[in-house]
């Protein structure tokens, strides 16, 4: 008897984080059932979360998925900018996010797509992806065991650097590569002052062309860590750095796990989709290049994603299917890549403010009352500081 339901499917997604539960619960409730959806993962996608990129807009999240207390670590009333010489500027707004506990997250979405009739499996590893006449065959292997099915579309949903669609000569222009990655680590830790109703984030030359970062957990653990730039040369290995940042700035803390690895970093121009292929997530590259953040960027891509596939089906023609597979692309731009694509061009201005500059916004700015300190005279603050960004920006802003 097969491990799976059957061997052959309309659509198999790859990839059990936000991105691919999102696209296979969509796709479930879109078809009613009518097709065969498959989505596998190597490992159940509430064991091991990432632990980056906790906080989300609560407003954002509630239009894609309803919030469920039980899910909800706690809610976020502010933001903490700090400087290189620690000085602090607070945004404030009583609504600002939620923290959510993403093991609780990913187990709620897919209980969805079991709802949806979309069959799960979360203990099958994706070896490889071979383009066939009127689909896909999938090499999987479980338990042991190596099995191909066959899927006439896939939803690429594995995470950054596209690693399964790598050298498949029809795909030859939707992969990203590994050229858009950066490399970001962090770690769960206690004993760090902090406040659990704030995010902090740490600018200047510590985290060249990145940022730095503590999120509240849960009142006494924090989640720490930084991104930088993808062409930072270090001397050290990032794990180290950390635990020296941490040494340096929190010397009774006591790290309890160190977690790395690579994040998708710009907006590319690359189609999301080509021969019955769409990808979705960090697989698509759809990650705020400036702020890093992913979770509900992936969540509505996955949207989009899943949408186009339950439209590819009803297509009449290979051209109409083109076409389909082309607007994939088209109506991610339209929701948030032109919006990306402006921060990923103003992203090196950015990276060029100094610690004098970082310093001289945020000691202005920790002087106003908390009311004051709106993200509009954040921002403006920052380019009062540096006065060469604004002629700098004009160009990328248009």
């Amino acid at each position: 008897m097969s491990f799976f339901h059957s061997k052959v499917y309309d659509t198999v997604i790859c990839g059990a984080g936000p991105a691919g539960l999102m696209a296979a619960c969509t796709l479930g409730k879109l078809t009613s059932g009518a097709r065969r959806v498959l989505l596998l993962d190597k490992k159940e996608p509430w064991k091991e979360p990432i632990f980056c990129a906790e906080a989300v807009s609560t407003s954002r999240l509630g239009k894609l998925w309803p919030v469920d207390p039980s899910w909800v670590r706690g809610s976020i009333s502010g933001i903490y900018f700090t400087s290189p010489s620690r000085y602090r500027a607070e945004f404030y707004s009583e609504d600002c996010g939620c923290l959510l506990n993403r093991a609780g997250f990913h187990h709620a979405l897919a209980d969805g797509c079991t709802s949806a009739g979309v069959e799960t499996h979360f203990d099958v590893l994706v070896k490889k992806l071979t383009r066939v006449e009127d689909g896909w065959n999938i090499d999987v292997t479980f338990g042991g065991n190596e099995e191909t099915l066959f899927a006439k579309t896939v939803i690429d949903a594995s995470g950054p650097g596209c690693r399964l669609t790598r050298d498949i000569e029809c795909l030859k222009g939707i992969e990203s590569g590994d050229t858009d990655l950066e490399p970001a680590v962090f770690a769960v830790a206690e004993g760090i002052e902090h406040s659990r109703e704030h995010i902090e984030l740490f600018f200047g030359s510590e985290f060249p062309n990145g940022y730095g970062w503590i999120f509240p957990r849960d009142g006494v653990e924090v989640n720490i860590g930084f991104v930088l730039g993808k062409d930072v040369k270090l001397g050290t290995s990032l794990r180290q750095k950390l635990q020296d940042f941490i040494a340096k700035h929190y010397p009774e803390a006591t790290v309890k796990a160190i977690y790395g690895g690579m994040i998708a970093c710009g907006q590319s121009d690359r189609p999301l989709a080509k021969c019955g292929l769409f990808k979705a997530g960090d697989a698509a590259s759809v990650v705020n290049p400036i702020s890093r953040s992913g979770i509900v960027e992936s969540l509505l891509c996955g949207k989009i994603v899943a949408a186009c596939v339950s439209e590819w089906f009803k297509a009449e023609s290979e051209a109409d299917r083109e076409k389909i597979e082309a607007m994939a692309l088209t109506r991610w731009m339209d929701a948030l890549g032109k919006s990306h694509r402006q921060l990923s061009r103003a992203k090196n201005v950015f990276n060029s403010i100094s610690d004098k500059q970082f310093d001289r916004a945020a000691r202005y700015l920790s002087t106003l009352p908390r009311e004051k300190q709106t993200l509009f005279r954040i921002f403006f603050s920052v380019l009062w500081a540096c006065p060469s960004l604004i002629w700098k920006m004009r160009s990328f802003l248009h």
